[in-house]
């Protein structure tokens, strides 16, 4: 899986094989998530930390434009629904 990837972190960075696909494997996995589950996994995430929704859903949409294959632009009113249903 992504045997190039893992030649190219092999030969570019100290890690060894097994950690350098672990590495691509967390990577790949991290991405992989649908926008929903990102949504809900940050809501958690920041509200953990003591942030209100205001400030929660402004920085959960910012965070979206950086995400591998970015979404649509979402609505304040559609990242509630994703989150509250």
């Amino acid at each position: 899986m992504h045997d190039e990837l893992v030649d190219h972190l092999t030969r570019t960075t100290p890690l060894n094989r097994g950690e350098a696909l672990r590495v691509v494997q967390d990577v790949l996995a991290y991405f992989d998530e649908t926008t929903e589950e990102f949504v809900r996994r940050r809501h958690r995430e920041l509200q953990a930390h003591g942030l209100v929704n205001a400030s929660i859903f402004e920085r959960i949409g910012a965070d979206l434009k950086y995400r591998a294959v970015a979404p649509p632009e979402l609505t304040l009113r559609q990242l509630r629904r994703i989150v509250y249903g």
